[in-house]
């Protein structure tokens, strides 16, 4: 049976949003916000607020085991990890190698889901391999390697991008309200260290105007929201299915970066983004049909 509408809207909604938000999160960072500290503001503002609503938020979280577990932390680096990306690097680059992610999740899919992805599963690696490779490739000699930090952070940032979709299609007998708290925590936390770690993070507050805080408030809403959208939509399509309609998130991404900050990307870039866009594509082919 193929998925209602409902999932559906609901993961073209949270692409939209992905798509979208890395530009508040270049203003924060313009204001002295890191990103790390964006991260924080940005999922512990809906962590608070489920903690204070929901009742006994703990005791689905404990049953849901390993999965929400793996789910959580891997949840934290992907968007953190996003955060750190899209402010320090060229937005579709990054986020092309953040959607290598159907290379990941035809491993990962395999692993804990049971999907065989056979041919076209080959052809996915492929696609995606070929795609990394011409994008990257440098002028002249060189490896075809991510150019900078950002770059590695989005490579690795869509690799638990891949394995947080697969967890939490693997976490069926978890709701999406636990799931999406299990991700708010997983941020958070992680984040919450790193600050402990670097406390010059927070030099910021003594200068932060009203505007930041207000863009801070924003955002750790609209995240909420988001989040809670994406969770629904994955609980009821299938890993790789869901992957082809995140792709929405590179037609957001590509317009409003142009028009908000001038970034294009060069012939050799958008051929290789094309295979990888191709990849993510075929790899609906993998999807079993099943029941929601």
């Amino acid at each position: 049976m193929k998925p209602r509408s409902g999932p559906v809207l609901a993961l073209l909604f949270g692409a939209a949003g992905w798509g979208l938000v890395w530009y508040p999160y270049r203003l924060l960072e313009a204001a002295g916000v890191s990103g790390v500290v964006a991260s924080f503001a940005s999922y512990g503002l809906p962590l608070a607020v489920a903690l204070a609503l929901v009742r006994s938020p703990w005791r689905e979280l404990r049953r849901g085991g390993w999965p929400v577990l793996v789910l959580s932390f891997a949840a934290a680096w992907t968007n953190i990890g996003y955060v750190l990306a899209v402010i320090g690097g060229e937005i579709m680059r990054v986020l092309l190698l953040f959607y290598l992610a159907p290379l990941w999740t035809v491993l990962l899919s395999r692993t804990f889901l049971g999907e065989r992805p056979g041919i076209p599963g080959a052809l996915v690696i492929v696609l995606s391999l070929a795609g990394a490779i011409i994008m990257l490739k440098p002028p002249g000699a060189g490896l075809p390697l991510p150019a900078n930090g950002a770059e590695w952070i989005a490579l690795s940032s869509g690799f638990m991008f891949a394995l947080s979709n697969v967890m939490s299609r693997f976490a069926t007998h978890v709701g999406t309200a636990a799931k999406s708290l299990s991700i708010w925590l997983g941020v958070s936390l992680i984040a919450a260290v790193w600050i402990m770690i670097d406390p010059g993070q927070l030099a910021f507050v003594a200068r932060a105007t009203p505007v930041t805080w207000g863009l801070l408030a924003f955002v750790g809403c609209f995240i909420g929201i988001v989040t809670l959208s994406v969770q629904y939509g994955l609980s009821h399509v299938a890993a790789n299915r869901a992957i082809v309609l995140f792709m929405f998130e590179l037609v957001v991404a590509a317009v409003s970066a142009y028009v908000l900050v001038g970034e294009t990307l060069s012939a050799r870039e958008w051929l290789g983004g094309a295979l990888i866009v191709a990849a993510t594509l075929f790899s609906s082919q993998l999807e079993k049909p099943h029941e929601d």
